[in-house]
């Protein structure tokens, strides 16, 4: 794959906590994922940080420790996401001929996002560029990762000037990284790309709410869905959320498992599912999709299958090497 330079991603939105001098390069990255236990003995503070600090009812509890039982007993997400900061290191190293720093901060769990920031500090980090390992904004994710970092920035004397990629969900190397891993999937898949496939673009549901409040959360996933589908000259596909919480309010629709139900009632027989809202294996895709979405399909009497994540991937370690540099030449 080749790299792309900074004017094909002009779409791509970037922020910054403080005014920095624009002719300073950053050396250092921020990198910022969701979290996971590492095992079993950690889900609960997980779960309960997750939960703003209020600890999760007995039986949600079980539940959620049953879904990590069944992969194993734990997430890989921690090892990925520190696999694709190491290769990010060594991208951005390869290229500019300079030492980098890339800090991996968690939401929900260590290192947090604040301890990373406090490490960059620490080392007298000139500048940096923040980046959430999830391509859609929404204020309610993207959001309060950038919100965190900038309030543990502040409490600095000589805080870190950190420029946030606030979202990439079209950006033109991520597109042609999905549509890529779509066509070789497809080129696999028994019904091939015929009218009987369809393929399901995914991400993380969220609450309805957001639509009301103008969030761009909603309409990212169709843009990123559209945009892939052009790209890999797509004629059956559609949109799904995934991974809906129980909370007793509504959450965006229409749910996965709702979308394989009715095509597979209208007559469709292949599903190839891609979770472009997602760049790591993790509880999300080994359980949702993998344990639950497959069991589904089996019970449809259908057959389903998914693109591969990401993960430390170096072609798509050079798509997040590409945001980084271009958040470096945008203009403040």
């Amino acid at each position: 794959m080749t790299s792309t330079n900074a004017s094909e991603r002009d779409h791509q939105s970037v922020q910054e906590t403080s005014v920095a001098d624009p002719g300073r390069e950053a050396k250092a990255v921020l990198l910022m994922a969701y979290g996971s236990p590492r095992e079993p003995s950690e889900i609960r503070p997980y779960y309960t940080h997750m939960r703003g600090g209020r600890e999760p009812q007995p039986q949600a509890l079980a539940e959620l420790e049953r879904r990590y039982q069944a992969i194993g007993g734990s997430s890989p997400l921690q090892e990925i996401t520190q696999a694709q900061a190491d290769a990010l290191r060594q991208e951005l190293e390869h290229r500019e001929g300079a030492r980098w720093r890339v800090a991996v901060g968690m939401k929900h769990s260590h290192p947090f996002i604040e301890e990373a920031v406090d490490e960059l500090t620490a080392e007298g980090t000139v500048s940096a560029i923040g980046l959430v390992l999830a391509p859609h904004f929404s204020a309610m994710s993207v959001g309060e990762y950038i919100s965190r970092a900038k309030s543990a920035a502040a409490k600095h004397a000589s805080p870190v000037p950190v420029r946030f990629v606030t979202d990439w969900h079209t950006d033109a190397g991520y597109v042609r990284w999905l549509a890529a891993r779509l066509r070789e999937v497809l080129a696999e898949n028994p019904g091939g790309t015929g009218a009987g496939t369809q393929v399901i673009f995914t991400a993380h549901s969220l609450p309805a709410s957001l639509k009301e409040k103008g969030d761009p959360y909603p309409g990212q996933l169709l843009e990123t869905a559209t945009a892939v589908a052009e790209e890999a000259q797509l004629t059956n596909w559609t949109i799904a959320w995934q991974s809906v919480a129980k909370t007793g309010e509504p959450w965006l629709g229409p749910e996965l498992l709702d979308v394989l139900r009715e095509s597979a009632a209208s007559g469709t027989t292949d599903f190839v599912v891609c979770a472009c809202g997602f760049t790591a294996d993790h509880l999300e895709i080994l359980y949702d999709l993998d344990i639950e979405a497959q069991a589904e399909a089996t019970r449809l009497g259908v057959h389903l299958s998914r693109t591969p994540m990401p993960n430390a991937r170096p072609d798509f370690v050079a798509v997040l090497a590409d945001l980084v540099q271009a958040g470096i030449a945008a203009t403040p």
